[in-house]
């Protein structure tokens, strides 16, 4: 059987919906996984009935992450925030975290993991980080390589691509700046920013800073960051089992 993913949602402007994009549930399903959306519940805090039920946690993008999570004040460049949706996703995180179960974050989903271990985020990278080059394209498709990532080896991230250097998408203004607590940057944009971390315990606990999801499709190379992701969630459903 496929092992259940849950996939992080968001809400609209309106709050008439809690949603995500396809691309994220395609590229779950193509590696594998059977993508769960997990809703975000009015004035709900404790997500483990859904932990219970799922194999693998995807952390999807979206909004900027309240400054006030890592002891901050806003900067002016500071965009849409939600504090609805960061107590539901820290909530799941917690529960997920420690049952030691398969997660993965991708943009806002590698800072949340990172705040969510007691790190800090640069709230702007262009205001805050002198000589940083691009990194959110206004008018370039969500599917075109935009800048290079160097690869550290002796990595997960190293294992999956097999690869030092790779171009990546890009679509962010904020990244990690303090790394939170059991991480590792695994891999860097070439003006110093992280674009990916994973854990230095035993599970699998990764974070991209690019879209992989929205690369799937036209470069399946991408495709290897999510393979890896339904592998760790298949081994972790096979352990609650013989348990």
């Amino acid at each position: 059987m496929r092992p259940i993913i849950g996939v992080t949602t968001f809400l609209s402007e309106q709050s008439k919906y809690s949603t995500v994009s396809r691309n994220y549930i395609d590229s779950i399903y193509a590696a594998g996984g059977l993508p769960v959306n997990i809703p975000i519940i009015s004035n709900e805090s404790n997500y483990e009935d859904y932990i219970d039920m799922l194999d693998g946690l995807l952390f999807t993008g979206g909004n900027d992450i309240a400054p006030y999570y890592f002891g901050e004040n806003p900067v002016r460049e500071l965009n849409s925030m939600s504090s609805i949706r960061d107590e539901y996703e820290f909530s799941l995180f917690k529960a997920a975290y420690e049952k030691n179960m398969p997660i993965f974050g991708i943009c806002r989903g590698i800072q949340l993991i990172n705040v969510a271990m007691d790190g800090s985020l640069y709230q702007d990278i262009y205001s805050q980080c002198p000589g940083t080059l691009g990194h959110s394209p206004e008018h370039t498709a969500s599917d075109e390589f935009y800048h290079a990532v160097q690869i550290k080896v002796d990595t997960q991230l190293y294992e999956i691509f097999g690869e030092e250097r790779i171009f990546t998408n890009s679509f962010h203004h904020q990244s990690i700046k303090q790394l939170g607590n059991n991480l590792i940057a695994t891999a860097y944009s070439e003006d110093g920013i992280v674009e990916a971390i994973e854990s230095t315990e035993d599970r699998f606990l990764l974070g991209v800073q690019w879209h992989p999801e929205c690369m799937t499709k036209r470069h399946p190379m991408f495709l290897k960051l999510f393979r890896a992701f339904v592998e760790a969630s298949i081994q972790y459903k096979q352990k609650e089992v013989s348990v």
